[in-house]
């Protein structure tokens, strides 16, 4: 098994996606959550980018992850800013919690890592089961528009100690039946131009359908789906390139 938001992934993530950076997002989630008095939870909680200026505007954030090395690094930015949020591991698929939550979000597009349908059905189904009555769900995707596999792509990174982290990803595997491709990204990390560590990453991801996804949420018992784009609430996306966020509501009466 190849790793999975291993050690240097997680460490690249929190170094390219650092905590007080917005794509529009943390505006966009703050405004839309302003109102809840109730717990939010979100899952693929990664290093706390959305979590923590949510906390800091006094809402009830709780957040899980299936990686260790994300919850660590998750805790400690926390840490820095005098927060302490209940953090767990978990999956979306799979997590029972006894709380019902009054929004449950997943920015970013996290929810596209589960690249089997059957897997991104149960997620679905399982926040909508630990969502309270008229609480919402917003989460975020994106479509994917470069599939062409093999092409090499490379970065790199400056870490806090002075060491370069260097990545090399490309797609190795498109599934077009069931809309997923399979990456694999080498990451390197390198001091004084020796090698300290490597890892390499199998990377799923997803991709849906705009009115797919929406009828699959209507499906499961969502309601009043709002679809906004690039984090302009209710503008319906017009461009493959834009983020498009979905907002439904869960009634149970």
């Amino acid at each position: 098994m190849l790793g999975y938001y291993s050690k240097l992934s997680s460490e690249v993530y929190d170094i390219d996606k650092y905590i007080g950076l917005s794509f529009g997002d943390v505006e966009f989630y703050s405004e839309r959550l302003a109102s809840c008095k109730g717990e939010i939870l979100e899952p693929g909680v990664g290093t706390g980018r959305i979590l923590i200026p949510l906390l800091e505007k006094d809402l009830k954030v709780v957040g899980f992850d299936v990686s260790d090395e994300m919850l660590k690094i998750c805790s400690n930015n926390c840490e820095k800013r005098g927060l302490n949020p209940r953090l767990f591991k978990g999956e979306m698929e799979s997590i029972s919690l006894e709380t019902k939550y009054e929004a449950i979000i997943i920015p970013t597009g996290t929810m596209l890592l589960l690249h089997r349908r059957e897997d991104s059905i149960k997620a679905l189904i399982n926040f909508y089961h630990h969502i309270s009555n008229g609480g919402r769900l917003i989460l975020d995707i994106f479509l994917q528009t470069d599939l062409l596999t093999d092409k090499v792509s490379t970065r790199s990174w400056e870490s806090n100690s002075g060491d370069i982290i260097t990545l090399e990803s490309k797609i190795v595997e498109v599934d077009y039946i069931n809309q997923y491709t399979i990456s694999h990204h080498r990451y390197e990390k390198w001091q004084n131009g020796k090698l300290l560590q490597t890892e390499l990453e199998r990377f799923p991801l997803r991709w849906y359908g705009v009115e797919e996804f929406k009828m699959i949420l209507e499906q499961i018992g969502f309601e009043d789906i709002v679809i906004s784009s690039d984090y302009n609430y209710g503008q319906y996306p017009n461009k493959s390139s834009q983020i498009i966020t979905f907002e439904a509501v869960v009634n149970k009466d």
